[in-house]
C-alpha cells in the first residue's frame, strides 16, 4: 500500500494546552504521527511518499477564505504584536449571548473581525484546543495536501493509499478552527471528489468525538453524506453538535446521519452502530466514501473521557458503495472494495482514563501506548463494487 507522509507536521511542535481553564501537557503532539510512520515502515508492506502541492483552491472550495488568510499570518502577527507567547489561544470568544437582542443585520454591520490577534483567534477559532505555533500554518497545508495526493492516488487508479496527516481535521468548519484541527481534510478530499468525479460522495465519520465541523460544511448539500458513530454529545465534546436530530437542511435534508452511542457501549453495540451506518451509505448512489478513522474510539467509549478526530474515504470501481457484514468494524468498512486510499489524520484528544495501544513496542514487538489521550485518525478512500 502507498502512504502519503510530510514531515512539514514536525513544525506544529506543541508541548503545552489549556484544558477546563488549566495548562496540561499536549495531548496532540507530534510523537504520534511519527510511531505511526515508523511502524508503517517496518511493518514492509507500505511504500511512503510525499504530497504534491494543491494551492489555495482546494482550501477555499471548502472554507472561507478568511479563515485561510488568518492562519497565514496569525504567528507572524503575535510576534509582530510583541506577545510574550509560547503558543496562540485565544481567551475571548464571541458567545451567542454578546448579541441577543441585536437584528442579523446588525450584528453582520457591528460584529467584525479585531486587529489584535488574540481577538483574531477568538473570532475564527472554537476554543483553547488548538494551540497555534510558528509551524501550524506550514503543517496543516502540508496536511491538506497529504488528504489531497491520496485522493489523486485512488482516482488516477491506485490499489490503494494511505496519507498520514497531522494536524487532523474534522472539528474544522467553513469559517473556525477548533479542537486541534485547522482545516477539515475530509471535507476538502469528499469536496475534491466531487469536483472530480461529478459523484455524490459519502463520509464516514468513526472518530469517538462527533465531527461538528464537516457536519457544518455539508449541513445544506446533498452531493455529500456525512454519517458519524460518536460519543453521545450530551456528556462529550463538541457539546453542542452531534445528536440524532440532527439530519441537515434544506437539499441536504435526510443527507446528515448522526449515531451517538451512550457510555459503556459494547462491541456488539458499536458493529450494529457500524452496520446502520454502512446501510445508509449503501442508500445512495456514488462510487466514494470518505472515512474519518479515528481510533480514540479504542477504549474510549467505555471511559468516556477521550477526545479525538478521525476521518476516512473509501472508493470502488464500478460506482456501488458497500455492504455490512463482516466481524469488525474495520474489516466491515475495509472489505468493500478492491482499492482504497487511506489518509491518517492524528486526532485531538482531551485527557482519557488510560492509554491507548497504537504504535509498537520495539523490546517485545507487541504494541505499546502512544502517549496517554493520544490516539489517531484517518482519512481513507475505496473503490466500490457495482451496483
Amino acid at each position: 500500500m502507498q502512504v502519503v507522509y510530510t514531515p512539514a507536521h514536525l513544525g506544529h511542535d506543541i508541548t503545552v494546552e489549556t484544558f477546563m481553564g488549566l495548562s496540561v501537557p499536549a495531548n496532540e503532539v507530534a510523537e504520534r504521527a511519527e510511531r505511526i510512520r515508523v511502524t508503517l515502515e517496518a511493518d514492509g508492506g507500505f511504500t511512503v511518499s510525499t504530497p504534491t502541492e494543491h494551492g489555495d483552491a482546494p482550501i477555499t472550495a471548502v472554507h472561507d477564505v478568511g479563515l485561510l488568510r488568518f492562519l497565514e499570518v496569525a504567528w507572524s502577527e503575535v510576534r509582530a504584536q510583541g506577545i510574550p507567547r509560547a503558543f496562540l489561544a485565544a481567551d475571548t470568544y464571541p458567545n451567542r449571548s454578546m448579541f441577543e437582542g441585536m437584528s442579523p443585520e446588525a450584528v453582520a454591520r457591528h460584529v467584525r473581525e479585531p486587529s489584535h490577534v488574540g481577538g483574531r483567534a477568538g473570532f475564527w477559532g472554537l476554543d483553547s484546543a488548538a494551540p497555534l505555533v510558528a509551524g501550524t500554518y506550514v503543517a496543516a497545508r502540508g496536511a491538506v495536501d497529504v488528504a489531497l495526493t491520496a485522493v489523486d492516488l485512488v482516482l488516477g487508479g491506485a490499489d490503494a493509499a494511505y496519507g498520514l496527516c497531522r494536524p487532523p481535521g474534522h472539528h474544522a468548519a467553513r469559517a473556525m478552527y477548533g479542537g486541534y484541527c485547522f482545516f477539515n481534510n475530509a471535507a476538502i478530499a469528499a469536496q475534491a471528489v466531487v469536483e472530480a468525479t461529478g459523484e455524490r460522495v459519502a463520509i464516514l465519520d468513526v472518530d469517538f468525538h462527533h465531527g461538528n465541523g464537516t457536519q457544518q460544511i455539508f449541513w445544506r448539500r446533498r452531493d455529500v453524506r456525512y454519517v458519524s458513530i460518536h460519543a453521545d454529545p450530551d456528556r462529550q465534546y463538541p457539546y453542542f453538535l452531534g445528536r440524532a436530530d440532527e439530519i441537515g437542511e434544506g437539499d441536504g435534508a435526510g443527507e446528515n446521519v448522526n449515531i451517538p452511542l451512550r457510555a459503556g457501549a459494547t462491541n456488539d453495540d458499536y458493529l450494529a452502530a457500524t452496520d446502520r451506518a454502512l446501510e445508509s451509505i449503501a442508500a445512495i448512489p456514488g462510487s466514494v466514501v470518505v472515512v474519518s478513522l479515528g481510533f480514540d474510539t479504542y477504549g474510549s467509549i467505555r471511559s468516556a473521557t477521550s477526545r479525538s478526530r478521525p476521518t476516512s474515504i473509501t472508493r470502488s470501481a464500478g460506482g456501488s458503495r458497500p455492504s455490512a457484514g463482516a466481524s469488525s468494524s474495520c474489516r466491515r468498512v475495509g472489505t468493500t472494495g478492491p482499492r482504497s486510499a487511506r489518509t491518517l489524520e492524528p486526532g485531538c484528544v482531551a485527557p482519557k482514563a488510560g492509554p491507548s495501544t497504537h504504535g509498537r513496542r520495539a523490546d517485545s514487538g507487541r504494541a505499546a501506548p502512544l502517549p496517554d489521550t493520544c490516539n489517531p485518525a484517518a482519512l481513507t478512500v475505496w473503490p466500490w463494487r457495482t451496483r
